[in-house]
């Protein structure tokens, strides 16, 4: 799973989620980008593009970061149940 964090997106409050999540998930591709194309999200909230089409957006850093955990979660729980 890719996860891809916009750089301007940091003051919304995403830059935590992404050293938290990195260091949870060191397997997972964390990339930091200059833009992912998100504008009208992105400045008013915080957000991360999951693979090539996927966004989770959210009002605060904490429930990005437990929206995220949950996907990651429930991604790891269809693979191992496959």
């Amino acid at each position: 799973m890719k996860l891809k964090y916009c750089c301007k997106n940091f003051k919304q409050g995403s830059k935590s989620v992404f050293k938290s999540l990195k260091e949870e998930f060191p397997e997972l591709e964390h990339k930091k980008k200059d833009c992912i194309g998100c504008c009208k999200q992105c400045s008013k909230q915080c957000i991360v593009k999951v693979g090539k089409a996927g966004v989770v957006c959210a009002e605060s850093p904490d429930l990005l970061y437990a929206q995220l955990k949950q996907l990651i979660h429930g991604t790891y729980e269809e693979a191992v149940h496959v």
